[in-house]
């Protein structure tokens, strides 16, 4: 079987080791070493690791004090954490629907969400491409909103050469299978250096020294030897983009031609770090997206579907006055089409052409 992902951290061994003989395995000074580089990456002044993504999000919004009742605005196609993590936070989740071509929040459709209620815009950049920051950006500065980035999935990623996680708050995912993994972990990204100071006092049980307590915090600690896991990585980011850039050309150049397949674009201003390879499977196409992955998977191709639904379309959510549903026609559809393809960097050149054969054979193309 071809994964979907693949999880490599073998080049963590010696700093992992160094944190186990050091004794200091908590939060400590390989955590500070994996922010300094962390922050280099997104651009920013002040970079603050966490033990989740999913913290990451709720710590961002608890950061910003808003009201019962105050609303983010987000996208309905996104994982669960970003609906999660609204609620956890207090707040209540109103939904923009999304494009097309980017699978992210449409600008115009974001405009139109905004209400009275609205302090926040939480743009999710899905798949490794960012979000349209360009138009978003202005509405929220008209609006007074804070942009709260759902940059999950998006760590390297530009938009018109400045990097995800540099326009509010960034809050990115360090999970198992992200293009940087510390197995488990989260990272706060700004240029704020008063909410920095708060998000750091707040992960640590709200004290800013030992039994000075400031606020009523939380554990939302990285540990050392997770950060251990991740510097390594960090240090060679390019080079695992580079290699999932070229993945994703080599599944473009072979999969672009066929009937009722659309693959996936690398729109103008903006880099693609390839967390997923997602392409849409339409009415046109000669079976449905449904059949498809079931027929890869019996000839050995690992594939995914994210997402199945829209994120508050299941029974949990319903009833729950914090989510505020809406009509995503656009969402709803994608949701039905969008296949996610092997493209992690330790895919062989064989392995690509087996997923391309694969793929066009149950396609008749």
């Amino acid at each position: 079987m071809i994964p979907i992902t693949v999880v490599d951290v073998a080049d963590a061994e010696p700093l992992v080791t160094q944190v186990l003989r050091s004794g200091v395995i908590a939060q400590g000074p390989m955590v500070k070493r994996f922010e300094d580089l962390f922050a280099g990456i997104a651009g920013v002044e002040h970079a603050i690791a966490v033990n989740s993504g999913t913290t990451a999000l709720v710590a961002a919004i608890q950061a910003l004090d808003l009201q019962p009742g105050d609303e983010v605005v987000t996208s309905p196609f996104t994982f669960v954490a970003t609906l999660n993590a609204i609620l956890e936070a207090g707040a209540t989740a109103r939904f923009a629907d999304i494009r097309t071509d980017d699978f992210c929040v449409d600008p115009d459709a974001v405009a139109a969400a905004v209400g009275p209620r609205t302090k926040v815009l939480m743009p999710v950049h899905l798949y490794g491409q960012m979000a349209d920051m360009a138009r978003l950006t202005p509405i929220a500065d008209e609006h007074g909103l804070a942009i709260v980035e759902d940059a999950a999935q998006s760590i390297g990623s530009t938009f018109d050469g400045r990097p995800a996680g540099s326009y509010g708050l960034g809050c990115f995912s360090l999970y198992a299978t992200k293009n940087v993994t510390t197995a488990e972990g989260g990272v706060i990204t700004t240029n704020d250096a008063a909410i920095a100071d708060k998000l750091r006092v707040m992960r640590n049980q709200g004290m800013r020294a030992r039994y000075q307590y400031e606020m009523a915090g939380h554990n939302y600690r990285l540990t050392d030897l997770h950060a251990a896991v991740g510097i390594p990585q960090l240090e060679k980011l390019d080079e695992i983009t580079k290699r999932r850039h070229h993945n994703a050309e080599a599944l473009t150049a072979g999969l672009a031609d066929i009937p009722g397949l659309v693959v996936p674009q690398v729109l103008e201003g903006r880099t693609h770090v390839w967390h997923q390879y997602t392409v849409l499977v339409t009415e046109d196409a000669a079976v449905s997206r449904d059949e498809l992955s079931e027929k890869l998977t019996e000839k050995g191709v690992g594939n995914g579907t994210y997402y199945p639904k829209v994120v508050f379309d299941y029974d949990c959510y319903r009833d729950n006055p914090g989510v505020i549903a809406s009509d995503v026609p656009v969402a709803a559809k994608v949701a039905q089409q969008a296949l996610s393809l092997p493209v992690h960097p330790k895919l062989t050149e064989a392995e690509l052409e087996t997923i391309v054969s694969s793929v066009r054979e149950v396609l008749g193309a």
